[in-house]
């Protein structure tokens, strides 16, 4: 018998599947119940493709909150605006509950800009964690995770070292970022099909996109006066994330000083390694959670970059690195066998 049960409420789309996969191969969790309203009646473990209980099926996103009786614990899957109804009556039952959305990762007061909607449980806004463990430590004992965004899981764990530690202004950061496809989810549409998106990179929600105010406030809690351009990309690969950021540097900031500020940060860290920034690159993340960073500076400018899988790092993997930790294991348990998907 594993010691979690597990919920995965959105078990279908990317995000949701690679995280069912993950509890079910852990060697501490099971798959309590996934919920698909496309795949209900289905075999979990068929759809997820690893060896699960063949009884296993997808129910229907509106049997969550009942079949929550079962887990010990849920992740969402699920869209922002789904999310910040599911969370409030999960967590409130005692189970631990991490978000992979975005519904509670800003204040109160940005939702109706950057997401469209007016939040209903503003309450819940300030005892979500927000799980980037590297830079914030381990969720505190009963609080929900608000797992991180792909975006900002790249950027902040490139720049954010080097803003906390004074050597790079706060004002004017520069976030340019390229992502595979399934960053947008599991869509239809011309502008998702290959024959659109092959041999294509193209920018979108250009001064828009819903991570440009999460990047803001994330870097926010490490120095004062943050303002941030961020731009994102699209491009032809099925998964990866690079992002390259732009700062100014500040006295004392030298090339030497910047690469030791990295190495210095992730010197003990399960999953983010510092190299020189022209080896950080998506073929050596992608299929696993680790993240690559790396930086340089002239008199002029900082530049740092960050590498993930946006699936892993960047969602699924990082919230059951959120969930060991919540448990008290190794932040790897269940992650530190992952191979990178290229030769």
């Amino acid at each position: 018998m594993k010691d979690l049960r597990v919920g995965v409420i959105g078990a279908s789309g990317y995000s949701g599947s690679v995280a069912a996969r993950l509890v079910a191969t852990h060697p501490r969790m099971s798959v309590a119940f996934a919920t698909s309203d496309k795949l209900a009646g289905e075999s979990v473990a068929l759809h997820l493709g690893v060896r699960a209980d063949d009884s296993l099926r997808f129910v229907p996103n509106a049997a969550a909150i009942e079949r929550a009786s079962e887990s010990d614990a849920v992740l969402l899957a699920t869209a922002a605006e789904v999310s910040m109804q599911l969370l409030p009556a999960l967590a409130a039952r005692g189970l631990q509950v991490i978000d992979l959305s975005g519904a509670f990762r800003l204040a109160q007061g940005d939702y109706p800009r950057w997401y469209g909607f007016e939040h209903t449980a503003p309450m819940w806004l300030p005892r979500a964690h927000y799980g980037l463990p590297e830079l914030f430590g381990s969720p505190p004992v009963g609080a929900p995770v608000a797992n991180p965004g792909c975006y900002p899981t790249a950027a902040l764990l490139a720049i954010g070292p080097l803003l906390r530690s004074g050597l790079v202004e706060a004002a004017g950061i520069v976030v340019d970022a390229k992502s595979g496809v399934t960053g947008a989810g599991r869509q239809s549409g011309d502008s998702y099909s290959f024959v659109e998106v092959d041999e294509d990179l193209r920018a979108y929600k250009v001064l828009s996109h819903q991570h440009t105010p999460e990047i803001t406030r994330g870097l926010s809690r490490l120095g004062e006066g943050v303002k941030v351009t961020f731009t994102p990309h699209l491009t032809a690969v099925k998964r990866g994330l690079l992002a390259t950021c732009y700062a100014r540097p500040r006295t004392g900031a030298s090339a030497g000083r910047i690469v030791e500020c990295l190495r210095d940060t992730y010197a003990r860290s399960a999953f983010v390694r510092a190299l020189p920034p022209d080896q950080v690159m998506l073929k050596r993340v992608v299929g696993t959670n680790a993240c690559h960073v790396g930086a340089t500076a002239d008199d002029d400018v900082v530049v740092a970059i960050g590498a993930i899988d946006n699936l892993l790092k960047g969602a699924a993997g990082q919230a059951i690195q959120n969930l060991n930790l919540m448990n008290g294991w190794d932040e790897a348990s269940g992650l530190d066998g992952l191979q990178r998907v290229s030769p």
